[in-house]
């Protein structure tokens, strides 16, 4: 094999590696509301530098060859961001501090003009702006709820060019995961404004949100939130495929291929080995397996099911690598309106909790799977993480660990009921979740509990209506932050989808997002997990059981619980016969 020297890089050249993945990438904006899934983030986190990201380990690792991040004030709490002097897109233009603008006002929301409701501009099946907003109306798609919406004030951009300053309202936890660079400035202005050269659109873009200019801030956002939507494949040589990573993307076929190609323009500390991966859609999981049999593809994810686990058992010269995901199946009770209002009283939800068969559910419906299945006994931890034993221990989680029918019906009887009715929520197309409802209907049963079916094909678009009283379903989480636990669990949060609100959980949530010492923070996520226990919030199920195969031929993969998919550090992968 011959190292290519035209780089600066070990790219083996002529390499290759293809991966199948169940998920489609359809968008390289995985910061807008309608990209950001797990097929693209995948893709983005490959493609794209970031400041942090998530290691196997569910350790924050900070990449500054990409880019520095100091808090220089604490009062005002204000944070200098700082990129690399050979960040550089792969157009050769050079990463600046007007991407950085571009991201702060994309995801802040500080521009946006207010009270804009865009609900009648989506697509409700695709999620999809399909209409133009109205003339002036400046609204960017962004994650507006993770932290930046702390930063309000316009950013003080350096003199060196290549950094910024924000000034946040206070201090949180969260601030090194808030900002990413994401799409390039010089592409969505240049595009907006119709403006060709690079530094220009970028001097354009500076002055549209420093005098926080509507008709140019309206045409940036429009760009912003759509232009990266890929339902037809973009031209080869697209600016719209412009990116700063180990990776390029050099061909797109929408719904079924990604080609990544090393980029030859990158200079940080992920440097790649592989020079060509081939990402393939396959969606269902038999069919990456056949396609890992037959050489077709090197490495694939599905998802696991007792056919998968045993296929992928007889097959040799592969190597299997089970682990956990970020997501966790779980059982929520509406505290706010329902159709039976059933669980207002805190002694009727602990009657209900006490009833589900925890370890029998565990087993029937991911026993199977894994030799070691992962019931969840936290509302916060991750199984394995660093806090999870300690927390467990003191939780309160033991209460519901198996049934306690008899304690279940002393409990009804003191709340003056004896057959309250429970309206469940779930996917009837997902057979897990089909068996999930019966084990807790006949369980409930013998504690006087009427469960009945209210499962619905549009059950997502149900959550956080009125129409059940408890829901199944399942978060996924691809990181650590307080923002991710105050969204579901504060009081009127957008993820708060049950209505819960709890003065003593939303205290210990403040407390969380602004004590920066480990030791306290620990603490504190066990005492916010013991409150959620005490007011019998709902109970956590299970982990979802992961896999990873792939062929001898390739090294270095690592699957990593939090990580947007295997990819996560594709820059790491190298064939076993490479030369050292």
């Amino acid at each position: 094999m011959l190292l290519s020297g035209c780089t600066g890089q070990s790219v083996l050249e002529d390499s290759r590696v293809t991966v199948a993945t169940s998920g489609s990438f359809f968008s390289l904006n995985d910061h807008s509301g309608y990209g950001n899934t797990p097929a693209n983030r995948a893709i983005a986190q490959t493609v794209n530098s970031s400041f942090a990201y998530y290691n196997d380990e569910s350790e924050l690792v900070l990449d500054e060859s990409f880019g520095r991040m100091e808090v220089i004030s604490n009062d005002p709490f204000r944070v200098h961001y700082e990129l690399a002097q050979d960040a550089v897109w792969s157009d050769g233009v050079a990463v600046d501090a007007s991407d950085l603008l571009l991201a702060w006002v994309a995801n802040s929301g500080a521009l946006n003009t207010p009270d804009f409701d865009d609900d009648a501009y989506v697509d409700p099946a695709t999620g999809e702006y399909t209409k133009e907003f109205p003339d002036g109306v400046v609204h960017f798609d962004g994650a507006i709820t993770s932290g930046l919406q702390y930063a309000n004030e316009i950013p003080e951009l350096g003199d060196d060019g290549r950094s910024l300053t924000l000034t946040y309202d206070h201090y949180f936890i969260d601030w090194q995961l808030v900002l990413d660079v994401g799409v390039p400035a010089h592409v969505v202005a240049g595009r907006a404004l119709s403006i060709d050269e690079p530094d220009a659109a970028k001097q354009a873009l500076v002055d549209a949100v420093e005098s926080a200019d509507e008709e140019d801030l309206a045409a940036i956002a429009g760009v912003w939130n759509s232009a990266y939507n890929f339902a037809e494949a973009p031209a080869q040589d697209s600016d719209l495929l412009v990116s700063n990573g180990p990776y390029v993307i050099s061909n797109l076929v929408p719904g079924d291929e990604v080609t990544l190609t090393a980029n030859p323009r990158y200079r940080g500390e992920k440097q790649p080995t592989y020079e060509t991966v081939v990402v393939r859609t396959i969606a269902d999981p038999l069919a990456q397996v056949q396609a890992l049999e037959e050489g077709d593809v090197d490495v694939i994810s599905p998802q696991l099911s007792a056919d998968v686990a045993a296929t992928l058992d007889r097959l040799d010269g592969i190597t299997i690598a089970n682990t956990v995901n970020g997501s966790y199946e779980h059982l929520d009770l509406t505290f706010g309106a329902s159709p039976n209002g059933v669980f207002t009283d805190p002694r009727i939800r602990s009657a209900f909790l006490m009833t589900v068969p925890r370890d029998e559910l565990v087993e029937q419906t991911i026993g199977d799977l894994t030799s070691e299945p992962v019931r969840r006994d936290s509302q916060l931890f991750l199984p394995g993480a660093p806090g999870y034993s300690g927390a467990v221990e003191q939780n309160g989680s033991e209460e519901y660990a198996r049934p306690d029918i008899e304690g279940a019906r002393e409990l009804l009887a003191e709340a003056g009921v004896s057959a309250p009715t429970v309206c469940l929520l779930y996917d009837p197309s997902n057979p897990r979740r089909l068996l999930e409802f019966q084990l807790i209907r006949d369980s409930a049963a013998e504690a006087g509990f009427r469960v009945t079916d209210c499962s619905s094909p549009d059950w997502l678009g149900l959550l956080g209506t009125a129409s059940y009283d408890a829901a199944l379903f399942a978060w996924d989480y691809s990181n650590l932050s307080v923002t991710a636990v105050r969204s579901i669990f504060g009081t009127g949060e957008k993820g708060n989808l049950n209505g819960y609100s709890n003065e003593t959980v939303d205290e210990l949530i403040l407390q969380l997002s602004v004590t920066p010492e480990d030791d306290e923070q620990l603490e504190l996520r066990i005492r916010l997990d013991e409150a959620l226990f005490a007011d019998a919030y709902g109970v956590p199920l299970y982990q979802y059981p992961a896999t990873v195969a792939f062929d001898d031929s390739v090294t270095g993969i690592a699957p990593a619980p939090l990580a947007a998919g295997v990819l996560w550090n594709v820059w790491d992968w190298a064939p076993a016969d490479a030369a050292d």
